[in-house]
């Protein structure tokens, strides 16, 4: 729906399983995976992208510490990283390594960019 009737083409399709975090976007403010929630569920709900997190304090602060730190390698993966790192700072705004890593979990990068996600992470925690 989001990719092909809306046109907001930011969100990746992946896996189709709700496995590697590339379509995750908020409903509400929760990071869900978009390939498996079904239109029904986000009804009445807010839907935010990777297109209107950046509109956000945190997401535009989050995009600018990925810019900062050069985490994209190929960038597939990169809309649901920031997605899921966007929800993580919404609701700890200082989170630990082991707060990033639950949050991050459900999020694979083929390049293996985790430590540069990690502390593009930490450079939006206060010090």
């Amino acid at each position: 729906m989001l990719r092909e009737n809306l046109q907001l083409t930011g969100t990746k399709f992946g896996c189709g399983m709700a496995l590697c975090g590339a379509c995750t976007v908020h409903l509400d403010g929760k990071p869900v995976r978009s390939c498996s929630t079904p239109v029904s569920a986000a009804a009445g709900k807010k839907i935010t992208t990777i297109e209107g997190v950046g509109a956000t304090r945190t997401g535009k602060v989050v995009q600018a510490a990925w810019a900062k730190i050069d985490v994209p390698q190929c960038g597939y993966c990169q809309s649901g990283q920031i997605m899921s790192a966007c929800a993580l700072l919404a609701e700890k705004k200082a989170p630990t390594d082991a707060d990033i890593d639950g949050a991050m979990s459900g999020n694979i990068c083929r390049c293996g960019t985790y430590n540069q996600i990690r502390a593009a992470i930490r450079t939006r925690r206060p010090r």
